[in-house]
């Protein structure tokens, strides 16, 4: 930490941003800001955690599927809680949440942002890659492989107001849903209640039912769960649909994705101790713990206004 300090004070000397210092590639080793020769590296940024945002608890389905395929990558999570829902919030306060997350993100010394969240991605991720010059991954709807492999040529969307009135939603679903009839439903509801750790309530299992009815109607053969707080609901889900509807959600596709950034910049940590797993939360943490209960012995749960 004192090294990063340092290194923070001479980057504000020569005027470069610490927080959005440019990611480069020299020689084989990785170093923000500034150019060094491969003998001697000013900071290197592989051993640096992977930060993840989201509105809440349901962007750690994304931070799962990012460990088990990274399981020695540093990671830090933020748990937006406090301002849970952003799927009724305006692209404006979207936007500057986001920004908002990934300063402190940046603060921390990430050196990528996955961005965990469905709507912040499809109202805000433009705006962070011209803002901030470290690599972002975004998680959208699975819209193109639901389309691509629907055979009733019918699927299903639940996802939240925010993202399904996202001008990048509107986007994919005119590029890949041609022939395809689409049944959009907004979630109205479902977030708080996963906040809470309600996942088996009588209030999700009403309201899912309530959901599922016009696409059931419209033969859906694809659900597709355009929120990341939705896979928790995977359990609840496939009790009330028939067996021939597959669900898809995004995680593993965006764990993927950012693996593979990494090593396109070759920022991969390699594999030696146990890394280092923090969260953090502006609101309670019960709920959280309850969804990390098999990780609790080796992560780090702080709580912060932010």
């Amino acid at each position: 930490m004192f090294i990063f300090a340092i290194f923070k004070m001479f980057l504000t000397l020569i005027n470069i941003d610490p927080a959005s210092a440019a990611i480069i590639n020299s020689g084989g080793s990785t170093i923000a800001g500034i150019y060094v020769k491969e003998v001697f590296y000013f900071y290197s940024m592989n051993n640096n955690p992977i930060g993840l945002f989201d509105s809440g608890v349901g962007g750690t389905s994304i931070w799962k599927e990012i460990h088990q395929l990274l399981p020695y990558e540093n990671t830090i999570y933020l748990a937006d809680s406090l301002n849970a829902p952003y799927g009724n919030k305006s692209k404006e306060e979207i936007t500057s949440l986001s920004v908002k997350n990934t300063e402190l993100l940046l603060e921390r010394g990430c050196k990528i942002i996955v961005v965990a969240c469905n709507t912040a991605t499809t109202n805000a991720i433009t705006v962070l890659r011209e803002k901030f010059r470290v690599p972002f991954i975004g998680i959208e709807p699975a819209i193109k492989p639901a389309a691509l492999q629907s055979k009733s040529k019918s699927i299903g969307i639940l996802a939240t107001k925010g993202t399904l009135n996202s001008e990048l939603f509107s986007l994919a679903t005119k590029e890949f849903t041609k022939d395809i009839m689409i049944t959009e439903v907004i979630g109205e509801g479902l977030v708080p209640l996963i906040e809470k750790g309600a996942l088996l309530s009588s209030e999700i299992s009403s309201l899912l039912e309530k959901f599922l009815r016009p696409m059931l109607k419209n033969n859906i053969d694809h659900l597709v769960l355009g929120c990341s707080h939705y896979p928790y609901l995977i359990p609840q889900l496939a009790k009330l649909i028939p067996n021939n509807i597959k669900i898809i959600d995004s995680g593993e596709a965006v764990a993927k994705q950012t693996k593979n950034i990494l090593l396109e910049n070759n920022l991969l940590r390699e594999p030696s101790n146990q890394p280092i797993i923090q969260f953090i939360t502006n609101s309670s943490d019960i709920t959280l713990k309850f969804l990390l209960n098999e990780y609790l012995e080796k992560v780090d749960i702080e709580k912060i206004k932010f």
